[in-house]
């Protein structure tokens, strides 16, 4: 049997029309990738502001607090030494607490430290009274005072 070429077109093929379905368009995926691109932009811009908003509300490193030590652990009190960065010469509220070992809280207490003119850095020194024998004194965060 032999075939002869006499009736096969060189450009694209001819299909009957609705026997195969829609044909795309040559402009689809270009479709697609912008609309992918634009959600691309939306998500990261969405992540930027709850990041900045986030950050504002919980990461001010101009307040940061860290104990140098807990000590003078009674049945009824922690005493708790920490170190808190201020702006110069500012003032921080501090919410401490003590935990017992098994993670339950028996203390909390809020103060207020200052530094003196010119220094960023505060130490201090609070005594915890505990409705159990505690087994950790921290300090849950510094902030600037309303």
């Amino acid at each position: 049997m032999t075939e002869t070429h006499a009736t096969i077109s060189a450009g694209a093929p001819v299909f009957p029309a609705g026997r195969y379905g829609r044909r795309r368009e040559s402009g689809g995926k270009r479709r697609r990738t912008l609309l992918a691109a634009l959600v691309l932009v939306a998500l990261v811009a969405t992540l930027t502001v709850i990041s900045f908003r986030l950050y504002r509300q919980y990461g001010d490193p101009a307040y940061d607090a860290q104990v140098i030590t807990y000590t003078d652990i009674t049945d009824s009190q922690v005493v708790v030494d920490f170190r808190v960065t201020v702006p110069a010469g500012g003032s921080a509220v501090c919410v401490l607490r003590a935990r017992t070992h098994a993670g339950a809280e028996v203390a909390r207490d809020q103060i207020t430290v200052t530094a003196e003119p010119g220094n960023r850095h505060i130490t201090a020194r609070h005594r915890l009274a505990t409705t159990e024998r505690p087994f950790i004194g921290e300090v849950l965060r510094c902030q600037p005072p309303s």
